[in-house]
């Protein structure tokens, strides 16, 4: 404690509600990851502070107010994890939960541990007969203990030191939880403790017979070692010792405080020498914690106030803290005293001392700088020179001097030409007699020339080029993405930002290795809210059920966004200054592979057969043996000073492989260049023989030092950067077959050789050394375009490699975004100089081609479907499955219904024929998810209802066609079950995965938006089974359901649950039709009376209205179109009508919509509900 120590910040407790009033904290504690102080309160209630002006950061609930304080705090680098008296909770640091443990046996917890597996366990006790250890990733509880003791405190040394109610301490090994060794520490109780390196102190108290049995605190701090399992003197403390903490630095000092504020640091060897330091508080001090760093320390008092204590110029809380992610904070809204009588003119407009270029007029507009026209090169070269420039014969059927419109011809002939919208086509289609809409002359592609090399052209031919998503007034569902796709493989839509990546993600997804770890990770029962390896399975799952279907990586690019490396990084497009999209591929290539080294070690992956099989392991391999055998190549770095000849050597282990291209060679004698072939350039990158300026320890100056590395071992899966930069590379790119489908390396005595083509095929007869033949998977392409082109990545990708059998055939196909086509080997494997070059190249081993593990989905971790991490236990509009009685399988059903916010609002603008054109439509993010029962005794009734904590700002919550209000989705205030993105999706992929069939209205709007692909086997949608095609409209939930049960949903607002429930009773509507026979004359009855009313549910005041003008009531006995008879109480059906009476002649119909056949709309961006 410097000299210059003293109080920096003291604040009030925050109320718990603007009725209550200030509580004093019952645990404090700082984080040792981020800048941050957590503080617990006696009604369940945790909050946070951030820096040293304890700023309000977070605040949340762990449990009811009546079960008590919060006890203890431990940290993750996940969240943060509380103890109440009859929970645990883990959540986020921003707030959302991750879990909430209860259970029979927490009936009075006091105190928690890691244990000694780190910050992946630990034990919770208290005063009660039971320990319980809980996995922290998966949020159960794994063991019951019986304790020997009731604990109050615990701290985690070289054992877990656990004091007791009697005074004394034990030690219990932290792996068999069984006691070594009990310490007497004090005579009746223990006050305070703290356990750190070897040593234990201890404040506490003894009953005093003078005091009339009345306890008083001890004058001394008792200590133990640890090491020599003795006791040692006991420091004395005549102001009576409340609290103790251990400097986290400096291993033999400690901290003493009394309940009023006296403070000595005293050095555990020599305690007769202390530094006195003094708090000024008015009550009398409850808590004392000291900061990680050492430099900080609070203290909580009885008046309800933090003191926060240390040195102003260099206090904080931990050395190496993550960012915080702050809210951004919320403009007020202008006041205007607004009433009838206020004229318009008081409201303010902006004023422009300048002319707006909108404004000027339309005499000086017009059209300049026209691209000039573009000669073809073979034209050019038979031009003749002169004086004033160059002539020659007109053979472009144009007259002499004839103007062309350069515009309208680079336009077409710089794009492909986009298709019809499938609205265009489907109203021309039902408007011609044929009724065939493959007529139409943009749809046909002409056929390419299969001998013809698109490669070897000067310019990108169309193939090649950036596409663009066309929008209509129904949004991306309207346009014709099977246009650009003919194949089964599927494509990924490119108006998302960072969709650069998209290749990469495809290249990936068709590694059989790299999609094996993605999916068994996934699989488990990881829930961090940013993992990228789980992000990968859910994208690698979704292509593979596509079927040739596009999709999107929404999820991916949102939890990339999120990370906090991908920005200093220069990953994300949406940043100011970023590199080349060659240079990002490359970058982002290096750090998914990382980032799956680090995130597949978190948790044991579902199985490892097929990589036991592969390499040969004796034993089941753990996650640390699968990654580095996979995906890293190990390698020591030794560095050589070329002035004093030593030599110091340092791990060199890598993921990705930078080529390095020899320098450039002048002709030998007989006037040619050696030949430079791939497999030296790869050789050259793996062993990174260079030379630079750097530091000798020996020499201590600047030298030359020398740079080599030794090879051990190669990856199952090699990742190369091409890292063309100059022109001598691109010519050898271009050069004719210089890139091999297949390549062999030896790795012998950390000597790398790499071989191909006749040398490779020579070394595989003879044999004689242990060869590694390597397939070329794929690459991403840096498609360099001149404007009004955009550059952009493709992929070109051999899927032969990823069939479940192989073809026997090479199968290239190249992946331009939702635009998937074959192509030839020699196509795939020809650059261009001026506009084709190589960003990212993957090999695989040859042996793991056309195989996978499809134990992921046999072995599925269900138990997110059984948690219930919603800490408000009243109230709850759903209840989980059953884990006993409750297990989803194929044939179980279930209704699922969405609601949507929006991020951003649509992009508009007015072309030259001054009609609206999109140009991007609106953004929606997931903010509800209600899952509900098709089937058994609890049809009906939801077991989830999980409301999204979005990160992204929101500019609208629709709530009129949503139901979503601010404080739904806002952590402090939301009383409903908020979770993570990543949370909800879980659920949902889960039931996808067992193979539920996914019940609803409009399905496919609800699947876009939570970025999920649902094979079509697994769907039944209301909205097609209640359609005639011949008519051009699908049927609104709310019509349907006032028409066919006579319910009126959608009234106000939408609700989830109501609108599944609502879906599951039309289903079951349907099917008594189906089953009846009926089915075709109720449509027909259906759009019928849909046409009297516009279809539009009538008001119920309106129908009111009409019943009391009808004079008679209508014909009971006549039968209706279906062909039902009445029953003897004038009702069809058997009391139980099929349709409600359709008199509906002069009805008014409400505000409510139909959708329309061309395109499911959103249901939260338009009145066109389900």
């Amino acid at each position: 404690m410097d000299a210059d120590w003293d109080e920096v910040t003291r604040i009030a407790y925050p109320a718990p509600g603007t009725n209550d009033f200030p509580r004093p904290a019952t645990a404090v504690a700082f984080d040792p990851i981020a800048e941050l102080l957590w503080a617990g309160f006696d009604r369940g209630r945790v909050c946070s502070f951030y820096g040293r002006d304890l700023t309000r950061y977070t605040a949340f609930k762990i449990q009811p107010a009546s079960e008590g304080p919060v006890r203890q705090f431990l940290f993750h680098d996940k969240g943060v994890i509380v103890l109440g008296t009859r929970s645990v909770h883990m959540a986020m640091r921003r707030g959302p939960a991750l879990w909430n443990i209860r259970h029979e046996n927490m009936k009075d917890l006091r105190c928690m541990s890691f244990t000694s597996k780190g910050t992946q366990e630990i034990i919770v006790a208290g005063w009660q007969d039971t320990m319980l250890v809980i996995d922290v990733l998966k949020g159960d509880i794994i063991k019951q203990i019986p304790a020997q003791h009731h604990y109050s405190i615990m701290k985690k040394s070289r054992y877990i030191c656990a004091a007791t109610k009697t005074g004394s301490v034990d030690l219990i090994d932290p792996l068999s939880f069984k006691i070594v060794r009990s310490w007497q520490a004090h005579a009746s109780y223990i006050n305070d403790m703290d356990a750190q390196n070897d040593f234990i102190v201890t404040c506490g108290g003894s009953l005093k017979q003078q005091a009339a049995q009345t306890y008083m605190l001890d004058p001394y701090v008792n200590v133990f070692d640890l090491k020599n399992m003795a006791s040692m003197k006991p420091m004395p403390f005549p102001p009576l010792a409340a609290h103790v903490r251990l400097h986290p630095r400096m291993l033999t000092t400690a901290i003493v405080t009394s309940q009023h504020g006296q403070m000595h640091v005293v050095d555990i060897m020599n305690p007769n020498s202390s530094t006195v330091r003094y708090a000024n508080i008015s009550s009398y001090v409850k808590l004392f914690e000291i900061a990680p760093s050492g430099e900080a320390l609070v203290i909580g008092d009885a008046d309800c106030n933090i003191h926060l204590w240390g040195s102003p110029t260099k206090i904080h809380f931990t050395d190496m803290a993550i960012p915080i992610e702050l809210p951004e904070p919320e403009e007020p809204a202008p006041v205007l005293d607004w009433s009838i009588e206020t004229p318009l003119s008081s409201i303010g407009l902006p004023y422009y001392r300048e002319p707006l270029f909108s404004a000027w007029p339309a005499d000086i507009i017009s059209d300049v700088g026209a691209p000039p026209l573009q000669l073809e090169p073979s034209f050019v070269a038979t031009l003749k020179q002169a004086e004033w420039g160059l002539y020659g014969k007109n053979t472009r059927n144009v007259r002499r001097n004839q103007v062309e419109d350069t515009r309208n011809t680079n336009k077409q002939s710089n794009a492909l030409q986009a298709p019809k919208f499938l609205s265009e086509r489907a109203r021309e289609s039902a408007l011609s007699s044929g009724g065939d809409s493959s007529s139409d002359p943009q749809v046909d592609q002409e056929p390419e020339d299969p001998n013809e090399i698109e490669s070897l052209k000067p310019e990108a031919p169309p193939l090649y080029r950036n596409l663009e998503i066309k929008y209509s007034k129904f949004g991306v569902d309207d346009f014709d993405f099977g246009y650009y796709n003919k194949t089964r493989y599927a494509g990924l839509e490119n108006h998302i930002p960072n969709s650069y990546a998209n290749s990469l993600l495809q290249l990936m997804h068709y590694t059989p290795l790299l999609r094996n770890m993605a999916l068994q990770h996934a699989a488990t029962a990881c829930v961090s809210d940013l993992c990228l390896l789980c992000e990968l399975g859910f994208v690698f799952d979704m292509l593979q059920k596509a079927e040739g279907a596009t999709c999107q990586a929404t999820n991916m690019f949102k939890a990339l966004s999120g990370t906090p490396q991908a920005a200093p990084l220069g990953l994300l497009e949406e940043e100011t200054h970023v590199p080349s999209l060659a240079t990002m591929a490359q970058n982002l290539s290096r750090f998914l592979l990382e980032k799956i080294h680090n995130e597949y070690r978190t948790i044991p992956p579902i199985s490892t057969a097929l990589e036991q099989s592969l390499f040969n392991f004796p034993h089941p391999p753990t996650p640390d043996e699968l990654v580095a055998k996979v995906l890293a190549t190990s390698a020591v770095a030794t560095i050589k000073c070329m002035n004093c000849r030593s030599e110091t050597t340092r791990p060199g282990t890598t993921h990705v492989i930078d080529l390095l291209y020899p320098p450039p060679k002048t002709a030998g004698r007989g006037g040619r260049a050696s030949k430079v072939t791939f497999s030296q350039v790869l050789k050259m990158g793996v062993e990174r023989e260079t030379t630079s300026k750097g530091w000798c320890s020996r020499c201590q100056r600047y030298q030359n030092l020398q740079m080599r590395k030794t090879i051990h071992s190669v990856p199952a899966v090699l990742v190369v950067n091409a890292g063309v930069s100059n022109q001598e590379h691109r010519k050898l790119w271009s050069t004719p077959g210089w890139l091999p489908e297949e390549i062999g390396i030896i790795v012998d005595q950390g000597q790398f050789f790499c071989f191909e083509g006749e040398d490779l095929k020579l070394h595989l007869q003879r044999g004689i050394h242990n060869i590694t033949v390597y397939s070329l998977i794929g690459m991403v392409i840096n498609i360099e375009s001149h404007s009004p082109q955009k550059s952009h990545l493709v992929g070109i990708i051999n899927v032969a490699h990823a069939e479940a059998t192989p073809p026997g055939e090479n199968k290239w196909h190249l992946f331009n975004d939702f635009s998937v086509r074959p192509v030839s080997a020699a196509e795939a494997l020809t650059f261009n100089a001026a506009w084709k070059m190589p960003a990212v190249l993957l090999f695989q081993i040859k042996s793991a081609n056309n195989k996978s593990n499809l134990d992921w989905k046999t072995n599925l971790d269900t138990s997110i479907l059984y948690k219930d991490t919603n800490p408000n236990t009243e109230k709850k509009t759903y209840r989980t499955l059953d884990q006993e009685r409750e297990r989803p399988g194929p044939d179980t059903i279930v209704a699922l219904d969405t609601e949507f916010v929006s991020l951003k609002q649509p992009e508009i603008q007015m072309n030259s024929d001054g009609e609206r054109e999109t140009i991007r439509p609106m953004s929606h993010a997931l903010a509800r998810v209600s899952v509900v029962r098709g089937q058994g005794e609890n049809e009906g009734s939801a077991f989830i209802d999980d409301y999204i904590a979005i990160r992204e700002p929101v500019v609208d919550y629709l709530t009129l066609y949503s139901g979503i209000t601010a404080s739904d989705l806002d952590p402090r205030t939301s009383k409903h079950n908020l979770v993570s993105l990543k949370t909800a999706y879980k659920k949902l992929w889960v039931l996808l995965n067992l193979g539920c069939k996914f019940l609803g209205h409009g399905l496919k709007q609800d699947f876009r938006v939570i970025n999920i692909q649902v094979p079509r086997a697994q769907v039944i949608d209301t909205i097609e089974v209640f359609y005639l095609k011949s008519r051009l409209r699908k049927l609104s939930l709310a019509f349907l359901a006032w028409y066919l049960l006579k319910e009126d949903i959608q009234l106000e607002t939408h609700d989830s649950i109501e609108d599944a429930r609502t879906a599951l009773k039309l289903y079951r509507k349907y099917l008594e039709f189906d089953d009846a026979g009926i089915l075709e004359a109720m449509l027909e009855d259906i759009y019928k009376a849909g046409r009297a009313t516009n279809f539009k549910p009538p008001r119920r005041e309106d129908r009111e209205k009409e019943l009391q003008r009808q004079s008679t009531p209508p014909n009971s006995t006549a039968p209706n179109d279906c062909g039902a008879k009445p029953d003897g109480n004038g009702n069809e059906n058997g009391g139980e009508p099929a349709t409600p009476a359709r008199k509906t002649g002069g009805i008014t119909a409400p505000t409510f919509g139909a959708v329309n056949v061309f395109g499911t709309p959103s249901k939260a961006s338009s009145p066109l509900p389900k």
